[in-house]
């Protein structure tokens, strides 16, 4: 079997990352640094290719996002945590922002694994540029007025990240590249309903409370732990 990759769009990771900070707070999630948290939710999708494309290195998308090779893979969250969070007594904002980002790649994966074998869908090209079609159109539905920045918190933390370092020139290229796709997405907005092709609006809808339900409870309720 091909392996390509069909996932949600930054536009839709940094409206996951800003709907977290504005509604639960980052008190309340034990983010200390906003800047490094929102790098982190687009931190795991730096070196695969896809987004970034002047980057110094590639390193497949099944080992950045703990994934088994499959037309629609599912990010491992959960092993993520056992080996990157859970050991440290206090993880950093950018690798809680990196688990932000598996969690919510296996929320949206999931449901198109479950619209693809509805519809007797093949897994294939066809079925990747479909679905990421509907992704970039739903990511433009969403609110992400926040930005990246490349701060020296946020270089510092990205090069510490415990999974694979992050360059300082890559970290910068990504900032330059998710900017731009923000901004093109905000210019591009869409009021209202978009005409999907695979997906039901209320699909997506219940994708998003799911995802962010999933990455609210867990790390409020880790941070609420280590301060007992």
């Amino acid at each position: 079997m091909g392996y390509h990759c069909a996932m949600p769009s930054w536009n839709i990771h940094m409206a996951h990352a800003q709907r977290l900070l504005e509604r639960e707070g980052s008190a309340a999630l034990g983010i200390r640094d906003e800047a490094a948290f929102l790098f982190g939710n687009v931190l795991p999708d730096v070196y695969v290719g896809f987004v970034v494309p002047d980057v110094s290195r590639r390193v497949p998308y099944h080992d950045t996002h703990l994934a088994q090779r499959h037309q629609i893979p599912l990010p491992d969250y959960d092993l993520f945590w056992r080996r990157h969070v859970e050991p440290r007594d206090q993880a950093s904002d950018v690798t809680l922002g990196a688990w932000c980002h598996l969690a919510c790649d296996n929320v949206y994966n999931s449901l198109a694994r479950k619209v693809a074998a509805e519809a007797g869908i093949k897994p294939g090209e066809e079925l990747r540029v479909r679905k990421q079609a509907d992704y970039e159109l739903f990511g433009r539905t969403l609110t992400a007025t926040l930005r990246l920045e490349a701060t020296p918190e946020v270089v510092a933390q990205a090069a510490a990240f415990p999974q694979y370092g992050v360059d300082e020139v890559d970290v910068h290229a990504a900032v330059r590249a998710g900017n731009e796709l923000l901004e093109a997405s905000e210019a591009g907005h869409i009021e209202g309903t978009p005409a999907y092709d695979l997906f039901r609006a209320e699909q997506f809808d219940e994708a998003f409370e799911a995802a962010h339900r999933l990455m609210a409870d867990t790390l409020a309720h880790a941070h609420s732990d280590a301060h007992f």
